[in-house]
């Protein structure tokens, strides 16, 4: 059986963390990498590149060939139209699953999808993420495929999560959503532990599943801010921003982001996502398939994540080669 695994987006938070467990895990990876991002790509043991692009079918062809599976973490998470995001998350993904597909014997195949594609009416984004889960389910034909749904996902090198603990540590706590919301959360490495239970199962039923951090049931806004209050020993103020300052600011962000030229984050559909009242996962159907189970309370992954005390110096760890 071949040990290696084809990754995209092996450059950004949740790809780079996931390599590091691979190679420790034992496996090879070999790793699609834009040419621009080449140099965020260190030499390891056990990793190789390929340079190309999703659009690029030849090198999709050479990043899946020998591969035991491949784990498609690449997506777009910015733009303000849906072509957007459609042209990697949507075409991007049946380019590679058609390189998949022309192999024999043929790879396993996971998507990381993300828990906003269960309300693909709320952006383009979500019913990009929503259309790749569809396209796969109909292209895999015999392929064994799974998607998975992560929450929102923080840890160290995270850049959407982490501005909103940083202004938590200096007291101050931006309530984005609704009061009522409860929204789950998931640790990096929990998420890489999970691919990791996938490769290792003998048999999974190919579907979507959704995934959370060891908080059934998810955590409301005042929860989020009283476990950093406490772990910082710190008073925060609450600042509540009003949806129709938001939605303000979204326009104002896409309109200069025209102008100017780049991919905005904060968009009206963004607006639809974070005042969504639930964004709870559930992992019981995964727990089940492949036997995983989040590890990291929130208070913990915080702990790594910003450096505060208990396992701030492990906040890289990964798994243990087998034995």
């Amino acid at each position: 059986m071949s040990r290696t695994i084809a990754v995209t987006g092996a450059t950004g938070f949740i790809g780079a963390m996931l390599v590091d467990h691979l190679l420790a895990a034992g496996w090879n990876v070999r790793a699609l990498v834009r040419s621009r991002s080449a140099h965020r790509i260190a030499e390891k043991p056990g990793l190789e590149t390929v340079t190309g692009s999703l659009q690029d079918d030849k090198s999709l062809h050479r990043l899946v060939q020998g591969a035991a599976a491949v784990v498609h973490c690449a997506g777009a998470v910015r733009g303000s139209t849906a072509a957007d995001f459609n042209a990697v998350n949507v075409d991007g993904l049946q380019r590679l699953v058609r390189a998949a597909l022309s192999l024999s014997p043929r790879p396993r195949f996971l998507l990381l999808s993300s828990l906003a594609a269960r309300a693909p009416e709320l952006s383009h984004y979500a019913s990009s993420k929503h259309q790749g889960e569809l396209a796969l389910a109909a292209m895999a034909e015999d392929m064994k495929w799974v998607a998975l749904r992560p929450p929102a996902v923080y840890g160290p090198g995270d850049k959407e999560m982490l501005p909103l603990f940083q202004w938590m540590e200096r007291g101050i706590a931006l309530v984005l959503g609704e009061p009522h919301a409860r929204v789950s959360l998931l640790y990096v490495e929990d998420l890489c532990a999970a691919v990791l239970s996938w490769l290792d199962a003998d048999s999974c039923r190919c579907g979507v599943y959704e995934l959370n951090d060891t908080q059934t049931g998810g955590y409301s806004w005042d929860e989020i801010i009283a476990k950093v209050s406490t772990l910082r020993a710190k008073r925060i103020t609450r600042l509540r921003l009003p949806a129709a300052l938001l939605r303000l600011m979204a326009r104002i962000n896409v309109a200069v982001a025209r102008l100017i030229g780049y991919a905005p984050m904060l968009t009206p559909g963004k607006v639809r996502e974070l005042r969504h009242p639930d964004w709870v996962a559930d992992n019981s159907a995964l727990t089940a398939a492949i036997g995983w189970q989040p590890v990291f309370p929130m208070e913990q992954g915080l702990q790594r994540t910003m450096g505060w005390g208990e396992g701030a110096d492990s906040n890289r760890s990964v798994a243990r080669p087998p034995e």
